[in-house]
């Protein structure tokens, strides 16, 4: 293969060079970047000590706070026991200690292992298993759900944050004979290609993955967001969405630390109170799905909360529709939107929308961040024309090596260092990227092929619909038809009348701006939010009708 150009709009960043990891893996890096998330950490307290780091409820903690209790996280998780290399699982809320917890096991060169809070004992059990934690810290009130020995092949010690333990931990006179790694550097460290997180994929298709984030990956991904989006210690990122997920963890937390910005966390999302809180904390920046924006958009009382400090308000996982996409650019004209497209396995961003094109480029993800290589292949592991369609083929820095403990896995999904992502997608002349569906939901009704998400974008274009998804309804004679599931708000869908007047509408605009094959044959109205996995992803296996 070629090697692929950087894309013009990211030519004033930093000096890039091509290196090898991972064995036999050669692309771009930044040249000058810490070499490992530690001493990034390290790096914004020496420079950034009294700014505020987090904002967690009433509590505050600046950058200096935080270091102090990280250092004390770390002596008492070395007290019992942890080295270098050892996995300490987390299953811990959107809270201050889940950042204490994740930075102390960085400063001790451990592996933390988020779990997701809304998983069950079975599956907790087997991430504890599969990884071999030898410590799970976790939050008092899931002590429920945590499994117990006859579930777990090997003894894991619990530590609870509320507990005394933690306490004692806290209390304690901070660490201060761990390594300290704070310079940059301009040559390749043997340690930055070391596992720093493993986080499990959703396992919609069985059993889910590890995926093994390394330094090298968190660090690029860390600067491909603070270069592509502009960010600095003067920003203050809304906490939203899991950060036991890619994106919290990532997008949001190991960015914030790299610029130095503040952390302002949600126990959990609702529109009403994200808006006072955004509002009296002076948020400028998010990273929510598409239907957290519709969501605050429906509150009457949106445009009585001072949002002018907001300024960028970055989304993926979904489409961002038209009118939500005018709605805030008329409520809040400050705000930039930028499409940001990843994965578990990219260690978050791919591709990010330039600043203010998004208007320009609806049907696009963005374009690929400056280390990224993205080719769009066919069938037979041939690249196609530009425009063309094919799957999404993903290399770089931000790629992770492999699967835990999953050779097979791994090598079904790499290649030559390119990580096979499952999305058909296209990239144009001018390298935007395009999404056009996951291989496994493209629909084939009597030989047309249906991507989802042109159906679904049709669908968000009209008043009140927060989400939908579409999927395919078994046909004996066609194969499968288009079926949609869509929640809208209250008001559209408050009785039986006001469903069916709902579904005329959206059946009305399918019809006008789709082919016909394309538009739903069938539907289901519902003002609850469309199910997802602990990760967050959308699980539309559950939305198929048998």
């Amino acid at each position: 293969m070629n090697k692929a150009p950087i894309p013009r709009i990211w030519q004033d960043i930093p000096a890039l060079r091509y290196e090898a990891h991972f064995g036999d893996r050669v692309f771009r890096c930044f040249a000058s970047r810490p070499e490992s998330v530690d001493a990034m950490f390290r790096e914004s307290v020496a420079r950034h000590g009294p700014r505020d780091a987090i904002i967690d409820g009433s509590a505050t903690l600046s950058y200096a706070d935080l270091d102090t209790s990280v250092a004390r996280t770390a002596a008492g998780l070395r007290a019992q026991g942890i080295r270098r290399g050892d996995r300490v699982a987390m299953l811990i809320g959107n809270r201050a200690e889940f950042v204490a917890v994740l930075m102390a096991v960085q400063r001790l060169r451990a592996v933390a292992v988020p779990i997701s809070i809304r998983e069950q004992a079975p599956g907790i059990a087997y991430v504890l298993s599969h990884c071999g934690a030898r410590l799970l810290i976790h939050d008092a009130e899931l002590s429920g759900r945590l499994p117990d020995g006859e579930q777990m092949p090997e003894p894991v010690a619990f530590v609870s944050i509320d507990g005394a333990a933690w306490s004692q931990w806290q209390r304690a006179a901070p660490a201060s004979d761990l390594p300290d790694m704070t310079h940059e550097t301009a040559r390749t460290t043997p340690g930055e290609e070391d596992t720093a997180v493993i986080l499990y994929t959703s396992g919609t298709t069985g059993r889910p993955k590890g995926a093994m984030l390394s330094h090298l990956n968190l660090i690029h991904s860390a600067l491909h967001y603070e270069f592509c989006m502009g960010l600095g210690c003067e920003d203050r990122s809304a906490v939203a969405v899991p950060m036991s997920h890619v994106t919290g963890l990532v997008a949001i937390v190991i960015t914030m630390l790299r610029v130095g910005g503040a952390l302002v966390m949600f126990r959990a999302f609702k529109a009403r109170s994200f808006l006072e809180i955004a509002a009296a904390q002076r948020i400028t920046h998010t990273i929510l799905v598409p239907a957290m924006y519709q969501l605050c958009l429906l509150e009457p009382e949106f445009l009585t909360h001072d949002l002018g400090a907001w300024r960028i308000g970055a989304y993926g996982g979904a489409p961002m529709p038209k009118v939500t996409i005018e709605a805030l650019a008329q409520k809040v004209p400050g705000l930039t939107l930028m499409n940001a497209y990843g994965a578990t396995e990219t260690t978050s961003p791919a591709t990010i929308m330039p600043a203010d094109l998004q208007a320009d480029h609806l049907a696009s993800v963005g374009q690929p961040v400056p280390a990224a290589d993205i080719r769009v292949m066919d069938d037979f592991g041939c690249e196609v024309l530009p425009g063309t369609s094919g799957e999404l083929w993903i290399a770089g820095p931000m790629v992770v090596a492999g699967y835990w403990n999953d050779p097979q896995a791994t090598s079904a999904a790499f290649t030559g260092g390119y990580w096979k992502s499952g999305d058909i997608g296209s990239i144009d002349n001018d390298g935007f990227v395009a999404v056009f569906d996951r291989r496994k939901d493209m629909l084939n009704r009597g030989g047309y092929k249906i991507y989802s998400v042109e159906v679904e974008n049709a669908i968000l274009e009209v008043d009140g619909v927060v989400e939908a998804a579409v999927v395919g309804r078994p046909c004996a004679v066609l194969g499968e038809r288009v079926h949609a599931v869509v929640a809208v708000a209250e008001h559209c869908a408050g009785n039986v009348e006001e469903k069916a007047a709902c579904e005329s509408r959206l059946r009305a605009h399918c019809t006008a701006v789709l082919a016909d094959y394309k538009v739903p044959e069938s539907w289901v109205i519902q003002t609850e939010l469309l199910p997802r996995n602990a990760n967050g992803k959308l699980m539309k296996r559950a939305l198929r009708p048998s």
